[in-house]
């Protein structure tokens, strides 16, 4: 079997993350047009500008200083103490004073699903919240409707999305470890990645629980977050872990895939998991593991009965595992961090019966992924570089962004300036811009609120107030 029919089933729907868009919100297809400020695409009706603060975080630390804009792209980033002062004629400055100033956000696993199932997030509410939230890119959970993979990835494309397990979606089913292995030469080719949702189905007859099946389980256990956990334990991501980095062998140096690489999106399991990413890294191949906010936030024994806005796959673990995940994500053995914002319509939720197994896994969390990580993280001593390290740069990278994941000179002007010392609650003030409202973050206090974000130079959100039109590109791999 060829690589191009192993995925050709897979192409047919929203499949592959496809593209990362740097935008502020999108409009499909509209070009670029550099050297000049578009009329409605940016709040602020200047290409040539200067922002400042005191807390501006660099690959080479946190410091004050300048960072001077031109035509979308950072041209200086000067240390000083005070803001350039505006003289008759001169460059328009943004003084933010002790706000930080942070490179964009880029979130390489996140699911706006159009076309085809917009009524689950579409671009235009997607990338809303992602403006409001942090902004700086997004790899969207769908793909053009193209037909092999060697065309795909010419068509430049900037990774591929597999599952090792159901999906839900008869539209993107599943593949196995050697589906993969076939496909690596073809990824080699073109430098590029494959990110994957590592769990394979184990016999579940050894859970006391479910001797007789999930069928004949109450409504009252059927209720309880620690049935949902017991059906899909930790030997899932171990068992399919192991087999990908099997055949991920072949990405290391001289290998047959090499130029090659495999990521594991959100990592749950803090236990033989881990271990065998770290260990495969050590050997050489060519792999990288996410987490997300939600694993850093919550802890199984923490959620009520029937609150199934917190169920996902694979499953919150408990507050031990909690702890380790945030030890690995800090020491480097997690390389970064996606939001894996993943809403669906409430009645797939099951809210009123808040029956576990039926509701569909999928937390809608992508407006609030750069306070939530600061609010969790404060306790365990997270630093600006830290932010920065796992929601920028490394994505950046993992996804060949070349220009985005940092503040420096020649970079896309991708900013987000916050405040991480402002406080704020979740409540029914709070205006959330998600396409559906429901989010396990409800009621939490949080710290650091998004002043503003630009998306190459564009100023996309203000202070509750977004640029009149969505002036997005598409970036495709060289």
């Amino acid at each position: 079997m060829e690589p191009a029919d192993i995925f050709r089933p897979i192409l047919r729907g929203w499949s592959l993350p496809l593209l990362i868009f740097a935008v502020g919100y999108v409009l499909m297809g509209m070009p670029r047009m550099d050297n000049q400020v578009r009329e409605g695409c940016s709040l602020l009706n200047h290409d040539h500008f200067v922002v400042y603060s005191r807390r501006v975080v660099t690959p080479n630390g946190v410091y004050p200083a300048s960072v001077e804009v031109n035509e979308g792209r950072i041209v200086s980033v000067i240390r000083r103490r005070e803001a350039p002062k505006k003289g008759e004629g001169e460059v328009h400055v943004l003084n933010y004073e002790n706000a930080v100033i942070m490179p964009g956000l880029v979130d390489v696993h996140v699911h706006l699903d159009e076309p085809g199932r917009a009524e689950w997030e579409g671009f235009k509410t997607g990338t809303r919240a992602a403006a409001a939230g942090f902004w700086g890119g997004l790899v969207p959970e769908n793909a053009a409707n193209l037909t092999i993979l060697d065309e795909l990835l010419s068509s430049g494309a900037l990774g591929l999305k597999s599952f090792m397990c159901p999906s839900g979606i008869n539209d993107f089913p599943m593949t196995t470890a050697s589906h993969i292995q076939d496909a690596l030469p073809v990824l080699a080719k073109y430098g590029r990645p494959i990110l994957v949702h590592a769990e394979v189905e184990q016999p579940l007859e050894d859970i006391p629980l479910l001797a007789n099946g999930v069928e004949g389980l109450s409504q009252d256990s059927r209720r309880l977050y620690s049935t949902y956990l017991s059906t899909r334990p930790p030997t899932w991501e171990q068992e399919a872990v192991r087999q990908l980095l099997e055949v991920a062998k072949d990405t290391k140096t001289g290998g047959r895939a090499e130029g090659a690489h495999v990521h594991v999106v959100h990592l749950s399991d803090a236990g033989d998991t881990l271990q065998f990413i770290k260990k495969a890294k050590e050997e050489g191949l060519h792999v990288s593991v996410e987490t997300c906010p939600h694993y850093l936030a919550f802890a199984s024994e923490e959620i009520g009965e029937g609150d199934t806005r917190f169920k996902c796959a694979p499953p919150v673990r408990n507050a031990v595992n909690r702890e380790k995940l945030w030890e690995a994500l800090k020491d480097g053995s997690i390389d970064m961090l996606s939001s894996d914002h993943s809403p669906a319509p409430p009645e797939m939720k099951e809210f009123e019966s808040g029956d576990f197994l039926k509701a569909w896994g999928g937390i809608s969390s992508l407006q609030f992924m750069l306070p939530v990580t600061w609010t969790a993280g404060r306790s365990h001593g997270v630093t600006l570089e830290q932010m920065s390290r796992w929601w920028s740069s490394n994505p950046a990278k993992l996804a060949n962004l070349d220009r985005k994941g940092s503040i420096q000179f020649g970079k896309d002007a991708d900013l987000v300036i916050w405040d991480p010392e402002e406080s704020y609650v979740i409540d029914e003030n709070h205006t959330i811009y998600h396409r559906h409202k429901a989010t396990p973050y409800a009621g939490w206090t949080l710290s650091g609120r998004v002043i503003t974000t630009f998306v190459r130079g564009q100023q996309v959100f203000r202070e509750g107030e977004f640029s009149e039109k969505r002036c997005g590109m598409r970036l495709f791999a060289l």
